[in-house]
This record gives structure tokens, C-alpha cells and sequence, in this order.
């Protein structure tokens, strides 16, 4: 074990929800729950005002607006959120060359592989600066914990919440673990909890007590030998870098379950267009298209066709989604749908038997007359062999997604719905902005990106 707190572990604070703060000067220092708004939606972050209140990350969505429904609820924007992450994994990596990332807003750091610290004046100092840096590159806090092992680390990040420093130094870790709760080691879930306790064993002082071999009568042997030496602050992880990409996919939770069968399959059409826009994002292409469905009765299938090379092509997988969709019944309704593609490589070998196809087709369109250009292929052929043309769907407002108004300029959604839509127009360095109210299909009105954090601060145009 290192005889300097030299591995950092950082945790963004209420990350989501801080992020949704800092975009909308109306929400400030008020409750904010981010996730699903659905009758199934969960809380994916709580900001602390709301923590007041008992909300927290995963609790039923419908229990969190019961504890506070006076709160602001929003739905997730993945595309700031992974905008900011990439702004603080990269002052991370500036400290060192292992970096090791757990989250969107959590990661550890080995200080000593990248010079950056070698004792404990050093470590402090590295982490007071990364902490400073964070604040005036994306306007947010993180808390960071610094100690001699991953595990130590992250415990000292949870005692800094919010938006603290805290260094265990080496020697001490005994007398720090001991009083805790058992859950606080890592792998101690709710069931190896209660298994302990029914034990008598409810802090980490009674599991050194207890001795190995007890551990793993009680637990087995791989976790009971863990559970012991972690009692006894050893934790000889290295911190690993970032490892490679083994697949990309996308996939969305419906409200209410998807029944009819050409919707299926324009919605799966809809996601393999994302999952290959992330894919080009990255430098990639892959091999093995997979589709994922999850039915009315949460039975989940999957199912996967391998093509002869790796490909970035859209049509190619779009194809490959809809023949795998043939294959699964969707009769009685879809709760979730997904594309994802793996086997990745960092180059491409063009499909051209689908190349080819795909020039036919767009040959044999213009010689129609018809449009060249489409944001979905797929649903003008949906529309021409129904009987009679589907009216145009109603567009979407998602609760906290920003939009932009030709004269009022960019703002965000506070809701929507009976064909209206609230705004509040506002933006991350303006005063509290004004409501105002529009038909869901005015012209004027459209979603717009989302803002840098902090003025003048360069954010990478990514989809998903």
C-alpha cells in the first residue's frame, strides 16, 4: 500500500441536477429532480434542496413529486451532461495519464503516475487546484477525496460532500474505517448487509473481529477474503485507464406501451440513426448489430446478426434493426426498444452489396420525382402503403430541453401539453427570465442546443 494520498478519487456533486442549476438562473437554489417523467420514471439526480425533502436518486418518480411537488422535475439532457463530463475528464487527464472513469461524473486519478503529487502537502494542493479549475471551466462543484488506495479515495470524497476536500492520511485508515456502517466497503449491498447483521456484524470494527474464516463461512470465499482485508484498509487496486469502447448503443423507455407495430418499427429505425451518429462521433464502426426489446410483461429479448465487416453506414444498420425486428413478437407491447453495435473497430469495410442497393433506390426515387433528401426514409414508405396518409405527429416538448424563439431568443421548457407549451426565456448568464406561452406547433418555436455552462467556454457539438 502507498505511503501518500496520492490517488484522488472526484465525484461531481448532484451532477445532473447542478448542471440544470447552473443553465437556468430561475432554478437556483431550488429543488431540482432530473429522470424519467413518466408513471414509470425514476429520479436519476435530486439536487440537495430536494434532498431535503427525502428525494434521491433512483426513488419512483410519482413517490418523489408525492415528498416534493413543489420541485422543478426535468428530463435528462445527455448532451450537456456528456459536453461538461468531457471538460473535467480532461482537466483530469491533465494531471495524469491514469484516469480512470466510473461515470459521467465520477473517476479516480493516480496522482503519482502523472507527477503530480508524491506527499501529502502536494496531493492536497493538486486537489484544492483541480477543484478550482472544475469551478471556473464548467461553473460546478466536486467533491474530492484523496487517501493511499480507490477505496479510501472514495470514502474521503463522500465525507467532502458537497463541494469539499478531504485527505485521509496514511496510518490512520484503521481508526477512520472502524466506527462505519458496513455498507460503507465496497461490494456490501443491502442483502450481504443484512446477512451480516443477522450475523451481529453492522460496523467494519466487528468484521476484522470476526475474523476470515468466519467471513467466509458467512459470505463465501472470494468475498469473505475481500470483506477482510478491506476492514483491515487494504486495497491494492490499481487505478486502470480508460478502457476500450466494447459497444455503442442507445435505447428509450416509452411511457406507455408501444402496440402498434409500424410505430415499432419507426421508432427502432429512429434509434439505429442515433446509435450511428454516436458511433461516427467516437471514429468508429462495428460488425454486430443488436436489438433489444422489452415487452409489456418486462420480458427482455435480444437478438444480434454479425455482418461480413464493420460498418458506419446508417441504411446498412437500419436494415439489420429492421430484419432483427422481424423476428420478435410485439403483439401485446413494448415497454423499451434499443440498437447497439459492437464488434468495433476504428475503421470501415463498406457493405457494398448495400451500397449498391441504396443507389438503386435513390435512383429510382429521383426518377419519380421524388424527394432525395429525408430526415426518415423509412416513414415516407410507412405512409405510402397505409390506406390513408397518418397526420403529421404532434412535436415534443420535453420538461427542461432548450428551445429557441425567433424573437425572444433561446429558453428552456417548464411544460407542455393540450397543445400549448410554457417557456421561460433565459439563458446560463442572464438574470431570472420571463414565461411566456405557444401553441406546440408554432413555427417560430424549435429545440435548439444546449448553452455552454460558463461564457465563452467551447463545447463540442455532439448528438445523442
Amino acid at each position: 500500500m502507498r505511503t501518500a494520498p496520492t490517488i484522488l478519487h472526484l465525484d461531481m456533486d448532484a451532477f445532473f441536477a447542478s448542471a440544470e442549476q447552473a443553465a437556468k438562473p430561475s432554478l437556483r437554489g431550488k429543488a431540482v429532480v432530473v429522470g424519467g417523467l413518466g408513471p414509470r420514471g425514476v429520479v436519476a439526480t435530486a439536487s440537495y434542496e430536494a434532498r431535503v425533502f427525502g428525494v434521491h436518486s433512483a426513488l419512483p418518480m410519482a413517490q418523489a413529486r408525492r415528498l416534493a411537488p413543489n420541485a422543478a422535475y426535468l428530463v435528462p439532457r445527455f448532451t450537456l451532461y456528456r459536453e461538461v463530463s468531457e471538460q473535467v475528464m480532461g482537466l483530469l487527464g491533465a494531471l495524469s495519464p491514469l484516469v480512470e472513469p466510473l461515470s459521467l461524473d465520477e473517476a479516480f486519478v493516480d496522482l503519482e503516475a502523472g507527477a503530480a503529487a508524491w506527499d501529502e502537502a502536494s496531493a492536497r494542493l493538486a486537489g484544492a487546484k483541480l477543484r478550482a479549475d472544475i469551478r471556473a471551466v464548467t461553473g460546478l462543484t466536486g467533491s474530492v477525496g484523496l487517501a493511499a488506495s480507490k477505496m479510501l479515495a472514495k470514502i474521503a470524497s463522500e465525507q467532502a460532500k458537497p463541494d469539499g476536500l478531504v485527505v485521509i492520511e496514511p496510518g490512520t485508515e484503521r481508526a477512520l474505517l472502524g466506527p462505519m456502517s458496513v455498507r460503507t466497503l465496497p461490494g456490501v449491498g443491502p442483502a450481504t448487509g443484512d446477512h451480516l447483521r443477522r450475523a451481529g456484524i453492522t460496523t467494519v470494527d466487528e468484521i476484522a473481529e470476526a475474523g476470515e474464516d468466519e467471513l467466509v463461512r458467512l459470505v463465501g470465499k472470494a468475498h469473505g477474503h475481500a470483506l477482510y482485508a478491506m476492514a483491515l484498509a487494504h486495497d491494492e487496486r490499481p487505478v486502470v485507464a480508460e478502457r476500450e469502447t466494447k459497444s455503442v448503443s442507445v435505447e428509450d423507455t416509452y411511457d406507455v406501451d408501444i402496440h402498434d407495430r409500424m410505430r415499432v418499427g419507426l421508432e427502432v429505425q429512429r434509434l439505429a440513426d442515433r446509435c450511428v451518429r454516436r458511433l461516427r462521433d467516437a471514429g468508429l464502426s462495428g460488425r454486430t448489430i443488436v436489438l433489444k426489446v422489452r415487452r409489456y410483461d418486462f420480458s427482455t429479448l435480444t437478438r444480434s446478426e454479425t455482418l461480413r465487416g464493420p460498418t458506419d453506414d446508417p441504411g446498412v444498420v437500419r436494415e439489420a434493426a429492421a430484419r432483427l425486428l422481424e423476428a420478435v413478437d410485439t403483439t401485446g407491447g413494448v415497454r423499451l426498444l434499443g440498437v447497439g453495435v459492437s464488434g468495433l473497430a476504428d475503421y470501415t469495410q463498406e457493405d457494398l452489396f448495400a451500397q449498391a442497393q441504396a443507389q438503386a433506390l435513390a435512383e429510382a426515387e429521383a426518377a419519380a420525382g421524388e424527394s432525395a433528401v429525408l430526415e426518415h426514409p423509412d416513414e415516407q414508405e410507412a405512409e405510402e402503403v397505409a390506406a390513408e396518409p397518418a397526420p403529421p405527429a404532434e412535436r415534443r416538448w420535453p420538461a427542461g430541453h432548450d428551445v429557441r424563439h425567433v424573437e425572444y431568443g433561446h429558453g428552456w421548457v417548464q411544460g407542455s401539453g393540450l397543445g400549448r407549451v410554457t417557456v421561460r426565456f433565459e439563458t446560463p448568464y442572464s438574470e431570472p427570465g420571463r414565461v411566456r406561452t405557444f401553441r406546440t406547433d408554432d413555427v417560430a418555436l424549435e429545440l435548439a442546443d444546449p448553452l455552454p455552462l460558463v461564457r465563452g467556454a467551447v463545447c463540442d457539438r455532439r448528438g445523442g
